[in-house]
């Protein structure tokens, strides 16, 4: 992949530079040192993923991660010196369609290359995305068991969601709308890296009145309780209604998969809820959203105009999953009416 660097500090810049270069599918499109720089840079010569610093004079990360998304979209990879000390401006930059962060890598005292893993693991999860994407058909969903008693909670309805790229703020919008009394279940899967994931969970639950965390393997979902996938691996429903992680498929570029919960849900759930499919590149979760719609669930698809990226859920339109396609502002209102509260 055609990879670009925007950084201000020239140190960072040269680390980044490396990383890249030690992995043979890998180049290095272009350098930028500011925003302005990147913007124009991008328009001219559109790379395959950028790395996106935030603190930058002229133009900071989050200005031009927002010009960008909107003039020519491409992958945004948020690497800043602090994720936790930037914190606000990597969810800024992340409802504008940043689709990750990491910490900036540093040079050891010998001058190696340190913490280079998690970019690298980043960039080879954007590589096979763009890879054809494997289809889960009906017959494909990971295997399930039922050697437990089923869980207690069965009968209470599951509101499933998928999102990726400007996702974090796209849930913000509806889980702030959710009452503390909501009468069902929350699953999510976000496409973002697993040492990102307590962090998005914790700032989810700052701002809105339901408890948020990241799902465990043998959690049994409640009524008011939102579970966000947390791991590399994907987040599936077993046949006695308690979540798992598995690795299998392997090659599926999607991790976690929102179409393996939306499979999953429509094999092993008794009863129909909602699933809800949001803003993102690429096609996952819009099979999975069709195997729900087909065993009776409420799909919602949100529409063009009010996602960042129009991935997702235009794939899920284009084969009449979703039984809405709404506005962003206008998914929490369904939510309530399906749920008639």
């Amino acid at each position: 992949m055609r990879v670009a660097i925007v950084n201000d500090v020239a140190l960072a810049r040269e680390v980044l530079r490396r990383i890249i270069l030690s992995t043979p599918e890998h180049s290095v499109a272009w350098v930028a040192e500011n925003g302005e720089m990147a913007v124009k840079f991008a328009l001219q010569d559109p790379p395959d993923i950028i790395l996106m610093d935030l603190v930058m004079p002229v133009m900071d990360g989050v200005e031009a991660t927002r010009r960008i998304m909107m003039e020519r979209p491409c992958p945004i990879l948020l690497v800043t010196s602090s994720v936790s000390g930037n914190f606000n401006m990597v969810y800024r930059a992340m409802g504008h369609g940043g689709m990750d962060a990491v910490n900036t890598p540093t040079l050891g005292p010998a001058g190696e290359v340190c913490d280079s893993e998690g970019i690298l693991a980043r960039l080879a999860k954007i590589s096979r995305s763009k890879s054809p994407t494997l289809a889960i058909s009906a017959g494909q969903e990971v295997s399930q068991t039922q050697t437990r008693p089923l869980a207690t909670n069965r009968n209470a309805p599951v509101i499933a969601i998928g999102a990726s790229t400007g996702g974090p703020a796209a849930l913000v919008k509806i889980l702030s709308k959710l009452p503390p009394s909501l009468p069902a279940s929350v699953i999510i899967v976000q496409h973002i890296g697993a040492d990102f994931a307590p962090s998005l969970a914790s700032w989810l639950q700052d701002q809105c009145a339901l408890p948020v965390r990241v799902a465990k393997t043998g959690d049994i979902p409640k009524v008011g309780e939102v579970l966000l996938a947390g791991t590399n691996d994907h987040l599936i429903v077993q046949g006695d209604g308690r979540l798992s992680h598995t690795a299998e498929p392997v090659s599926y570029p999607y991790r976690p998969s929102v179409d393996l919960l939306f499979s999953s849900l429509a094999k092993n759930e008794a009863e129909p809820g909602i699933a809800v499919l949001l803003t993102g590149m690429g096609n996952d979760g819009a099979q999975g959203l069709w195997q729900l719609r087909m065993r009776g669930w409420h799909t919602i698809a949100q529409d063009q105009a009010s996602s960042v990226v129009y991935g997702m859920p235009k794939a899920a339109a284009e084969r009449h999953a979703a039984c809405e396609i709404l506005p962003l502002e206008l998914i929490p209102a369904a939510l309530l009416r399906q749920l008639k509260i």
